[in-house]
């Protein structure tokens, strides 16, 4: 009776068994038939899924389709950091000098906007951040040359279009004086780095022992020539002009004329600035922005702007910031700061909008998100004027239109 009843008990164990393996292996069978039904049916529920962003994807080789590098830096956001900006600024000005630019200008603050800030900030702290990213700039393209010349298996297409990149590059400031401050402060010599060297515009003669020298000093305070003092330096084939002055510019583009063939890079110089000050006394004329500076080439730009402006409600003012970029062969945009680090794009210029038109870029895209109340044009004439643009950035008869594409 004993052994019936564990008959009975296997007996049972196993029919629970099988029909507990049965029920599994028609689950399974059902989950997989539903599993390949719904992998059938995927590809169409695809075509509704939004698509992929891909975050830091390179640029494309400078080698490449220029409309894949123009559509690239049509869209290119500024930098989050200076090593960023380096490798940036250094394609942008190779971009532009392979397409035959020999007047350029790099312009972006040399330092972050909350050290600019500080009181104990001097005028040789900022030549000397100048100084170490122009330094920077100049080894790109040194190291550049250096390993073209090293790789033996490119071909002669490709060995052909690297000739045009400079090998020599000269770092320039206004005077001797400014070059001295600046060398003792870093502690560097003449010759940083191979194929780099640190000189001046204005030369003396080294038998030459006065002290005091009023030809690097006077001589240009009306935009005269130099009288012989400003010499290209020999090998060079690129020159990188720093801290210059407008009282200065005259030289630069003296040196221009001395050297039609090297490529001048005006570095940090904020020629917005200095554009303003022509035809002041002792100031070059204005007819200087028509002759020389009009044909210089932005080719990377990024210069920020600080507003406020007055609401009826609260908060009652408003403090609104942005930036004008561009990285060449990129247009000019307009960049909102959103605030959080990073900034919007408001508006793309293939023409680099004046400072004025800048200005109402931003308050638009301010006007659309609500921020700011739309005024009636008797009103908004109140706050911009009659006048929005200043004398340099208005359509001149002889002057070139290179500055502003």
């Amino acid at each position: 009776m004993y052994y019936c009843k564990l008959s009975c008990i296997f007996f049972l164990f196993l029919s629970s068994a099988t029909g507990f393996q049965s029920t599994s292996s028609s689950t399974r069978r059902s989950a997989t038939s539903s599993r390949t039904f719904d992998l059938f049916k995927l590809p169409r529920q695809t075509s509704s899924v939004s698509k992929t962003i891909l975050y830091n994807v390179p640029p494309p080789s400078i080698d490449g389709d220029p409309n894949a590098i123009k559509d690239t830096a049509d869209r290119e956001s500024p930098p989050q950091s200076f090593f960023q900006l380096q490798l940036n600024c250094a394609r942008a000005a190779e971009l532009a000098i392979r397409d035959g630019h020999r007047l350029i200008e790099v312009e972006f603050p040399p330092l972050p906007a909350q050290v600019l800030e500080m009181d104990d900030v001097s005028a040789y702290d900022v030549a000397e951040a100048n100084f170490k990213l122009a330094l920077d700039f100049a080894k790109s393209f040194a190291a550049k040359q250096s390993s073209s010349e090293g790789d033996k298996s490119k071909s002669d297409e490709t060995a052909a279009s690297t000739t045009k990149i400079p090998k020599n590059v000269a770092i320039l400031f206004p005077d001797e004086s400014e070059m001295g401050i600046a060398l003792e402060r870093t502690s560097l010599s003449t010759n940083p780095y191979p194929g780099v060297t640190v000189s001046s515009l204005r030369c003396s003669d080294p038998r030459d022992t006065r002290f005091f020298k009023p030809e690097q000093t006077f001589m240009s305070l009306f935009g005269g020539k130099s009288g012989g003092i400003i010499q290209p330096i020999p090998g060079v084939e690129m020159y990188i002009v720093i801290v210059a002055s407008a009282q200065e510019l005259p030289d630069v583009e003296e040196l221009s004329e001395l050297d039609p063939n090297a490529i001048i890079c005006l570095y940090n110089l904020k020629l917005d600035v200095l554009r303003g000050d022509l035809g002041a006394p002792a100031f070059p004329p204005k007819e200087f922005q028509d002759r020389f500076l009009s044909r210089v080439k932005p080719v990377y730009y990024l210069r920020t702007r600080q507003y406020s402006r007055s609401t009826a409600t609260p908060p009652y003012l408003v403090n609104y910031q942005g930036c004008l970029f561009r990285s060449y062969p990129g247009e000019f945009q307009t960049l909102l700061d959103t605030g959080t680090g990073s900034y919007r794009r408001v508006q793309g210029n293939k023409v680099r909008p004046a400072l004025g038109e800048f200005k109402e870029q931003l308050t638009k895209a301010l006007q659309v998100e609500g921020i700011i109340q739309e005024e009636s044009g008797f009103l908004n004439f109140l706050r911009t004027g009659y006048k929005t643009t200043t004398w340099w950035e208005e359509d001149r008869e002889n002057a070139s239109d290179a500055w502003r594409t």
